[in-house]
């Protein structure tokens, strides 16, 4: 019976809170009516953008409700309401999700009417036929658990109005691509502009300076074998430093070691170069670079993330020591970097951040970073695919 009371109590505390959103609801439909008399007006055309956010926040609040009483969350799916008042009015009418919250609030105008039976009715009843039926027959109450239900019955309704429909979700899916392809294309320009700088400023100024020495050779060679000689030896070390300088050109395109030895083995030789004491584990994944392996494209993006990451941290943290864990799941790869530093990574303070970010969502990934004052600096990456 106690058992009974205090879920009957908590279903009770739900449905007062959907009472009150109901309540609410009730006022706004007069809100509503007056924006729209007032549009067709012209004169309040500026007041459907604003009520339209505002239906959106008593929608995300009925959201949270059910998700805090059933457990599971209820996604939205709205195109943001920005721009002039043309570009917000154009969003708003035409986003499928404002038409989704407004069916909600029309039927939660009727069926907001139940959570009033359990404090006018069930109550009053349940403590008095289920008091005797438990406390006297010590049978299972059955007038109480109703009230459950009926939190049950609105859950289910709201969740089944307020989810977004596959029309909200294309829509969100596409302005999601959208930008992601926006910032892939301003990462690759970056990366091609880059790659441009290293060649013109390092290899392309070695190889100028190799032809003229293996010139001034052919000219000496006559008259002054050992001039001679110098000069082709120091080409020669100008042709090895033009070597080494494509290597690293090619290395940050795609490492070879990258295709030698995978995933785990690449992060292995960078933690072991990066300058800091690195703790590298890998669950799933082979140092040889045999077994199952992700895409080329998303190792790449995982190495990318960890060299940028042990940058940062040997640059800016004042710490000497990082981890790095890697982990292969069933549908996705994930990457955990974590410093022992000052902390307080700030992602509008430079590209680094931001460029990885670009790289991780061309691939429909997600980064998550934690930097409080006072460390430690926290980047977690997942990156979906098929092994």
């Amino acid at each position: 019976m106690g058992k009974t009371v205090r879920r009957a109590g908590r279903a009770t505390a739900q449905l007062a809170m959907a009472a009150a959103l109901a309540f609410g609801s009730y006022l706004f439909i007069t809100v509503l009516l007056f924006t729209a008399v007032a549009t067709l007006a012209v004169v309040g055309a500026g007041l459907l953008p604003e009520t339209v956010l505002l239906i959106r926040r008593m929608a995300g609040a009925k959201r949270r409700r059910v998700a805090g009483w059933t457990g599971r969350e209820i996604p939205e799916a709205y195109l943001p309401v920005t721009g002039s008042l043309r570009a917000r009015l154009r969003t708003v009418t035409h986003d499928p999700g404002t038409y989704a919250d407004l069916r909600w609030m029309v039927a939660h105008y009727g069926y907001g009417v139940l959570v009033c039976l359990p404090l006018l009715l069930l109550w009053p009843l349940g403590l008095l036929v289920d008091g005797a039926w438990c406390g006297l027959l010590r049978r299972r109450a059955v007038v109480l658990p109703l009230i459950s239900r009926l939190a049950d019955l609105d859950a289910a309704w709201s969740t089944a109005l307020l989810k977004p429909s596959p029309k909200a979700r294309l829509v969100e899916r596409v302005e999601e691509l959208t930008e992601t392809r926006a910032g892939a294309i301003a990462a690759h320009g970056a990366e091609l502009r880059r790659i441009e700088r290293d060649l013109h400023d390092g290899t392309q100024a070695r190889l100028v300076s190799l032809s003229m020495r293996i010139g001034l050779a052919k000219r000496a060679y006559d008259r002054d074998p050992a001039a001679a000689r110098q000069l082709l030896d120091d080409a020669q070390d100008q042709a090895e430093e033009a070597l080494t300088e494509l290597r690293h050109v090619v290395r940050g395109i795609h490492p070879p070691i990258l295709t030698d030895r995978g995933l785990a083995g690449a992060v292995r030789a960078l933690a072991a170069s990066s300058g800091l004491d690195v703790t590298v584990s890998a669950e799933g994944l082979s140092d040889s670079g045999h077994g199952p392996r992700a895409p080329a494209a998303v190792e790449a993006a995982a190495y990318f993330v960890v060299a940028e990451t042990l940058t940062n941290a040997a640059k800016h943290s004042g710490s000497d020591r990082a981890e790095v864990r890697l982990a292969r799941t069933d549908t996705a790869l994930r990457v955990r970097v974590r410093d022992e530093g000052r902390g307080g990574a700030d992602e509008t303070g430079g590209t680094g951040l931001v460029g990885l970010r670009r790289r991780v969502a061309a691939l429909d990934g997600t980064v998550a970073v934690t930097s409080p004052a006072g460390g430690p600096t926290v980047i977690e990456v997942e990156l979906p695919c098929v092994w």
